[in-house]
């Protein structure tokens, strides 16, 4: 099947569709399993060093592993990050290692996904309510879903 398409298949009244342009979604607490029981596991956070430095990071130090920070854009116009997969590899990364991206609210996270997995990369997963989840009824987010609102390890400036 190529890339891009779309499986569906029905569970009883239900309709799963999974968008195979990548390797798929992961809520917050399955890749936090993912990281604590695949020792190859990593988590890159494709947000920007703003977010990074005042919104919070996750704190994988319980688990023995870092972090990787890679800007999917660029701050403040947020334009592409033209050196994103070049500085990626800087951190040793494989094609077939598997990579769970976050960004603030899986959009990000989930375009580095797609393309990383266009690039040959085998084992890119999308965060899918990335660091801080949805707007909650107010606009708010970190509230209702994300790492943070999961209460999942995370430290800030």
């Amino acid at each position: 099947m190529a890339l891009g398409t779309t499986l569906r298949r029905f569970m009883g009244d239900a309709i799963v569709v999974r968008d195979t342009s990548y390797a798929g979604d992961l809520s917050p607490w399955q890749a936090w399993d993912k990281l604590a029981d695949d020792p190859e596991a990593v988590l890159v956070d494709v947000r920007t060093e703003p977010e990074w430095q005042f919104v919070g990071r996750p704190n994988l130090r319980q688990l023995g592993k870092e972090t990787i920070f890679v800007a999917w854009q660029l701050f403040p116009d947020m334009r592409p990050n033209p050196s994103f997969l070049d500085q990626l590899k800087k951190y040793g990364v494989q094609r077939d290692t598997p990579l769970l991206l976050l960004c603030r609210s899986g959009q990000r996270s989930r375009a580095a996904a797609t393309e990383l997995t266009t690039r040959g990369y085998t084992a890119a997963y999308n965060i899918s309510d990335g660091f801080e989840g949805p707007r909650d009824k107010s606009g708010h987010r970190g509230v209702t879903g994300g790492w943070k609102a999961l209460d999942l390890p995370w430290i800030q400036n």
